[in-house]
């Protein structure tokens, strides 16, 4: 395997940590991207990769893009992500979760992490226990905190709406047609927020019977999870795994508008300006699908309440607008024009 400077996605991280724990069966990876701006946050998935070297690549990945969403965000936190290798079929337990916590706490703070895919915030509790440097646990009512997914959902659902404005020029989902590719807690919040306002939907998750359950409730169309990709809508909302905008899926898209929660769709740079070139309004992933970060960085920081949480939440349209107006004045990709923005603020402009 080669090592890890040399891997497609390594942009100049300031760390890659390889964690091994065999008593546990631990294995982790934890990357952290940039700390110019304060520790690098973000969360921890539990996945199962085919190949390890795969695991690598997301953590590189997925830590650039939260380098790159807190700046956006106007966080004090730099990015940072981890990853534990589940071996198929395994089930968390809590001597794993507490070898994760060891090796968070190994880092001194240069890392701070928080639920994603695959993970809870049970699990945060039980990491908590190992490391102070943990955040997106159960708070009480009113503070800010706790599971992170209804707050990206909130900001996923208003970055939609400013879409909807910038391509279609209505300030209502009403009667939009919305493909959602996943219906997790994320896609499934989404979902709800924009059913409520009459948008009309067509779902798709690789867990069908919660799809089929979720469309049951809100009255909506079910399509397979990957044919959804095709079909004919004003809105694809990704909001599943990543890398699902390439080359061969840009020249199949049906819709003007992109626009989900799924972390780096994008599979290369120059998706960027495949999507530009067909005229497709793009909302870049990590500006749009803020709110989680935003909620379990100000509990970190103890600086805000879950107002405040919302009202941070709610800047997210305005970023889009002017990321979207650079994009129309310069010629230039949304996504080359988000990822400069964030280049600056981390002192890498």
């Amino acid at each position: 395997m080669s090592a890890v400077w040399d891997f497609a996605d390594f942009d100049d991280h300031e760390h890659v940590h390889m964690f091994r724990d065999r008593a546990s069966g631990l294995t982790a990876v934890i990357a952290v991207h940039s700390t110019h701006l304060g520790s690098g946050a973000g969360g921890v998935r539990y996945w199962h990769y085919p190949q390890r070297a795969a695991a690598i690549t997301d953590a590189l990945r997925l830590s650039r893009g939260m380098s790159y969403k807190n700046a956006m965000a106007g966080l004090p936190m730099g990015g940072g992500k981890g990853v534990i290798l589940a071996d198929e079929g395994a089930a968390k337990t809590p001597e794993l979760l507490a070898a994760f916590g060891r090796a968070v706490e190994s880092l001194g703070g240069a890392y701070v992490t928080a639920e994603d895919v695959g993970m809870s915030d049970a699990d945060m509790v039980a990491i908590s226990k190992h490391t102070k440097h943990v955040s997106g646990l159960p708070v009480a009512s009113g503070e800010a905190g706790g599971d992170p997914g209804p707050l990206t959902a909130l900001g996923v659902y208003l970055g939609i709406k400013a879409a909807i404005k910038q391509g279609l020029g209505t300030d209502s989902a009403k009667d939009v047609r919305i493909a959602i590719q996943g219906v997790g807690s994320v896609g499934g919040g989404v979902a709800r927020r924009l059913a409520a306002e009459g948008a009309k939907l067509t779902l798709a998750d690789v867990n069908l019977t919660r799809a089929k359950e979720l469309a049951e409730e809100l009255g909506a169309e079910l399509a397979d999870s990957a044919a959804i990709m095709e079909i004919e809508a004003d809105v694809l909302s990704p909001n599943a795994l990543g890398a699902i905008l390439t080359e061969r899926s840009i020249e199949k898209l049906r819709v003007p508008i992109v626009a989900g929660g799924a972390n780096n769709q994008l599979a290369t740079a120059a998706d960027g300006q495949r999507i530009h070139d067909r005229g497709i309004t793009y909302a870049p992933d990590y500006v749009i699908n803020a709110g989680g970060i935003i909620n379990v960085a100000l509990e970190y920081l103890g600086q805000g309440s879950r107002e405040e949480v919302e009202s941070r939440i709610h800047l997210i349209p305005g970023r889009l607008a002017e990321i979207w107006a650079e994009s129309k004045a310069s010629g230039t990709p949304a996504s080359a024009v988000a990822d400069r923005m964030a280049q600056k603020l981390i002192g890498r402009g």
